[in-house]
């Protein structure tokens, strides 16, 4: 019988109408698909941050100075940060990495760091090709290791200043949208500031055009997001769910799409974030998401908040009577 079957079956002997938990019912069913397993009754979960640096921000394309991203960093670890206080409430370990974030390394954080920041991706490739292989490479191994360690769902989040701009690059790179369309306020813009930041990105689009998928993903990403790209492809490898959080980390689950497209097969979606360009991107990668909250904090504080809804999901599946067990005659 096939594990999808299996958990069918389960799923209609319990005390409820046929598919009346929705969403949940089909976030099982997808879980165990992916996951060759049904789904357990607490499920382990783990939270992957990636930090980075950015050098574009040199275009004056974000509200706050890049040393806000070290300061989180070091807040995120210290347990002060909003996906600090999610995973403790909802008991998911978190793996705080630098993926490249300017300063000495901080204690308590992962060290995978492929340099102080990118470069300046308006005006030269924001890193060089094998930056961007060792990024998807330091991914692949993070998801080997949740794997090995017996996770069963990974989180992503991540923290850069700047990184919106990447993000919308890469999307506008990946589905032919302009800048205009898709270009949002990021940590708080004003329009003045969105409308410039579109114009640093088109730039960048026009330096960049006519590259195949890695070169583009060098050109346009950062650090942090490749190496969440590299965090799906590993998965997918595994056999491990990966829940990604908004605009941000949906940018690499592009960058994952474009390299290799099966590897969408171990990817959830956990909200739509408010950021004008999430949708489009939702969109491009055939995503339906689980929230709708108006976010836009990243982190991974949308996808911890998805998670809860699984972890729901999981407790409803093993902790509900069957009709046979509740004594309860014919369906409801």
């Amino acid at each position: 019988m096939l594990i999808t079957d299996l958990v069918r079956r389960r799923l209609d002997s319990l005390t409820k109408p046929p598919a009346s938990l929705g969403r949940l019912e089909e976030l099982l069913m997808e879980y165990a698909e992916v996951r060759g397993a049904e789904p357990p009754a607490r499920p382990r979960l783990l939270a992957v941050v990636c930090c980075g640096d950015h050098g574009v921000t040199a275009e004056g394309v974000s509200a706050w100075p890049s040393k806000v991203t070290r300061q989180m960093m070091q807040n995120l670890v210290r347990g002060g940060a909003a996906m600090s206080v999610l995973c403790r409430h909802f008991g998911i370990d978190i793996w705080v990495v630098d993926a490249g974030v300017q300063g000495e390394p901080v204690d308590g954080v992962r060290c995978l760091r492929l340099g102080e920041g990118t470069r300046n991706l308006a005006v030269e490739p924001a890193m060089s090709l094998d930056q961007a292989r060792q990024a998807l490479e330091h991914g692949r191994q993070l998801a080997r290791e949740a794997a090995s360690a017996g996770y069963d769902f990974v989180l992503t989040g991540e923290m850069g200043i700047g990184n919106t701009t990447p993000a919308t690059a890469l999307l506008c790179a990946f589905s032919g949208l302009s800048p205009d369309s898709v270009t949002g306020p990021g940590a708080g813009l004003d329009p003045a500031g969105v409308s410039h930041k579109a114009s640093v990105i088109a730039r960048a689009l026009k330096r960049h055009a006519r590259r195949e998928p890695l070169e583009l993903a060098a050109c346009l990403g950062g650090f942090e997001i490749l190496m969440l790209a590299g965090l799906l492809l590993g998965a997918a490898d595994n056999r491990l769910p990966v829940l990604f959080d908004g605009f941000i980390a949906g940018s690499a689950a592009l960058v994952a799409q474009a390299l290799e497209p099966a590897s969408l097969r171990a990817a959830f979606f956990s909200h739509r974030s408010a950021e004008p360009g999430h949708e489009a991107m939702l969109k491009k990668l055939g995503a339906r998401p689980l929230l709708d909250l108006d976010l836009r904090l990243g982190e991974g504080t949308g996808a911890a908040l998805a998670a809860s809804l699984f972890q729901a999901a999981c407790q409803l599946y093993h902790g509900m009577a069957t009709f046979e067990e509740a004594a309860v005659s014919g369906k409801l």
